[in-house]
């Protein structure tokens, strides 16, 4: 078995390999581009997005700078913004559902190494695949770690660690991130805290 059919198994791979450094150099080439837009031509992100991540919603947008491995691991829908400076460590697959907005700094890491320091000396490292549902908020400098599943209408405190799945419909925040309370109906009218919205939504 190759190194990327191992590393896209979820198994054990050596990152060095050709064929993988080709592929994060060609991914680097379109990150460089996207980092790189004038202001005036911000307009162009969404198109370089579509050719750089996997699978895409029609809108879609991302604040540069931004950084990722491979980019075609990465799926996102409807509706997806992250903020400045994200970075996805894509050796599996991230996977999002529609409406979700990433705070700057978010930190998503499928890649891991081993914890046993002959095992992580041998060049091996892996990739777990991370799931995040819809309509999901994950505020600034969160970090996401290898293996967890992040339910749909969830909100994450901004400094958080998610070391454990959240469910459905959950405000968590801490490190580790952890579930604070149930989303209910009665925040709807809410914008901040106690602070009612003075407009239709």
């Amino acid at each position: 078995m190759e190194q990327k059919e191992r590393m896209l198994a979820e198994l054990p791979y050596i990152a060095s390999d050709d064929t993988l450094s080709r592929e994060r150099l060609a991914c680097k080439r379109k990150i460089y581009e996207l980092n790189n837009v004038h202001p005036d031509h911000y307009d162009r992100i969404p198109g370089m997005l579509k050719e750089l991540f996997g699978k895409t919603g029609a809108s879609v947008f991302v604040e540069p700078p931004f950084h990722c491995d491979y980019g075609y691991n990465i799926e996102v829908g409807e509706n997806f913004f992250a903020n400045y400076n994200c970075t996805f460590l894509d050796v599996a697959k991230v996977k999002m559902g529609k409406n979700v907005m990433l705070g700057p700094n978010v930190s998503i890491y499928t890649a891991g190494h081993p914890l046993h320091h002959e095992s992580r000396n041998s060049g091996y490292e892996y990739g777990i695949s991370i799931t995040i549902g819809d309509n999901v908020w994950i505020g600034g400098s969160t970090v996401i770690l290898p293996g967890l599943t992040i339910g749909s209408n969830v909100v994450i405190g901004g400094g958080s660690v998610v070391s454990k799945d959240i469910p459905d419909g959950a405000a968590a925040a801490g490190n580790p991130c952890r579930v604070i309370r149930e989303i209910t109906e009665e925040d709807r009218k809410y914008y901040f805290k106690k602070r009612v919205f003075d407009v239709e939504i």
